[in-house]
């Protein structure tokens, strides 16, 4: 028994006639009537009677085609199935972000990618850019994004647009409602910083930029999250720079200004182990790189 032959069985009985049939199936008659014979045969029951007038179905034949029915809806699914998994349309994604990235558009990608491919599942774990890394090349993540200024060894992917840092005071600092500030302003002040083992880049980058204004750092408390060195400050234990991003957090207690003079990027990456050609997390990396383009468009755009 073949799915051809049950098509062309599905067309005749509910058409009934075997020219409008072979006209839907987009064949002609012979080939129809031979089909519809060999599954008799190979049944060895009859499904049809034929007259010179009219098409009906033997008992057997209104059994055959609810049955016959099902087998086709069932094959159509396994079809869309295993095209849905090689498409990346379905599957299961476990994918680490860092805490600032829930201000930096992944929530978006994430749900965009969901309602195009409701077939996926997409786990979202919060690590560090170092345990991301890690469990990328251990195989314990599918995707991660992470704030590094290059592609770590045995990973590839995607760049998402660059943002810059900005200085985040206390509404009680004396600078808090300035336009901007000059950094060189603040080397007196206490800064909260982040933990280096966790994100070296943004740490060495924090600590090249003051170089650069004049003045080290003097550092009080380091945090593992960006929230919770915008927390920090907000609780008047320090100043901090931090990527434009958390600004979008309105924490109360907290100022957000553009730095004036020397500055420094926060880069960051959509990555996954350059062995890993699962469909899925190459179709999200996909949508990633199409939504970054769209972004540095818009971008350009207004500038």
């Amino acid at each position: 028994m073949k799915l051809r032959q049950l098509r062309y069985f599905v067309a005749l009985a509910e058409e009934l006639h075997f020219g409008r049939a072979a006209q839907r199936l987009s064949i002609t008659q012979p080939p129809l009537s031979t089909n519809i014979q060999k599954l008799e045969e190979d049944l060895g029951v009859q499904l049809v009677d034929r007259t010179r007038k009219r098409v009906t179905l033997t008992q057997a034949g209104a059994g055959f085609l609810q049955e016959a029915r099902r087998v086709l809806i069932q094959a159509d699914r396994a079809y869309e199935v295993a095209r849905s998994l090689a498409d990346g349309r379905s599957g299961f994604l476990d994918v680490g972000i860092t805490g600032s990235m829930l201000f930096r558009g992944v929530p978006n990608v994430v749900s965009n990618f969901i309602a195009q491919n409701p077939g996926v599942e997409i786990l979202l774990r919060e690590q560090s850019t170092i345990e991301q890394i890690d469990a990328l090349k251990g195989g314990r993540l599918d995707l991660g994004f992470i704030n590094f200024g290059f592609l770590p060894d045995g990973l590839v992917g995607e760049k998402l647009p660059e943002e810059c840092f900005v200085c985040c005071l206390p509404d009680t600092h004396p600078l808090a409602h300035n336009q901007d500030v000059a950094l060189h302003e603040l080397s007196n002040d206490q800064f909260v910083m982040f933990v280096r083992e966790l994100s070296p880049y943004n740490y060495d980058n924090i600590l090249a930029v003051c170089a650069r204004s004049g003045f080290y750092p003097k550092m009080r408390f380091a945090a593992r999250q960006w929230l919770t060195v915008a927390a920090m400050v907000a609780n008047g234990l320090g100043v901090a720079l931090v990527p434009k991003s958390v600004s979008q957090s309105k924490l109360a207690g907290a100022r957000f200004l553009p730095i004036r003079g020397p500055m420094t990027v926060s880069t960051a990456w959509c990555v996954r182990r350059h062995d890993n050609v699962n469909p899925t997390a190459l179709a999200f990396i996909e949508d990633v790189r199409r939504l970054t383009s769209t972004t540095e468009d818009t971008v350009e755009s207004n500038t």
